[in-house]
């Protein structure tokens, strides 16, 4: 029996590859002037992006702007598979390892912090808010987590040209709350 998911993943990959070759850092640029305003963010929230790899929208400038306004930023390291993510504090300038295929996360003595807002990587997502991620279930482990312990946003960061109308789900995927694209925030019904 097939996968689901897994034949979704690759149109979706090929989908935000021509996405990526179309706006390449214009899109970059449009995530960072809408920025995160319309989430009403607290003073100093507390918001994990992540670095870039292969195709994916880049969140390196909004992280940026995020930093001079003066919220805290954090960033995603992996413990192994089949565990949640670990969110490291981190500002621009601090240095970083390369890990596992060719992610960039903070030095183990980074702070371990709770994130107000998760930035989230995707291959496609759906109007339900569901996402199609790469399969390791890093995210949907971490998201799960996170709101079993307090009141947190998940914002995919996507290309426009990752929308789909519907994608296949699991009991454990869990839902974005927003999502981010170049023409701006998509909020999503409640469930």
């Amino acid at each position: 029996m097939t996968d689901p998911k897994r034949a979704r993943r690759e149109e979706a990959k090929t989908q935000r590859k021509l996405a990526h070759d179309k706006h390449g850092s214009t899109a970059n640029a449009a995530l960072r002037a809408h920025g995160l305003d319309f989430l009403n963010l607290r003073d100093r929230a507390i918001v994990s992006g992540f670095f870039a790899i292969r195709d994916e929208i880049n969140p390196l400038p909004l992280l940026l702007s995020l930093h001079i306004a003066g919220h805290r930023l954090a960033l995603p390291a992996m413990l192994g598979k089949d565990k949640p993510l670990l969110m490291r504090a981190w500002a621009p300038g601090q240095p970083l390892a390369e890990t596992t295929w060719g992610i960039q996360e903070p030095l183990g003595d980074a702070s371990v912090v709770e994130p107000d807002v998760v930035l989230v990587p995707l291959l496609a997502f759906d109007a339900r808010g569901y996402r199609l991620g790469y399969g390791g279930g890093f995210y949907d482990r971490t998201l799960a987590g996170l709101r079993a312990k307090k009141t947190i946003t998940a914002v995919g960061l996507a290309y426009d040209e990752q929308w789909v109308d519907v994608l296949p789900h699991d009991s454990y995927d869990q839902r974005l709350d927003w999502v981010l694209t170049p023409s701006g925030p998509r909020k999503f019904p409640l469930p």
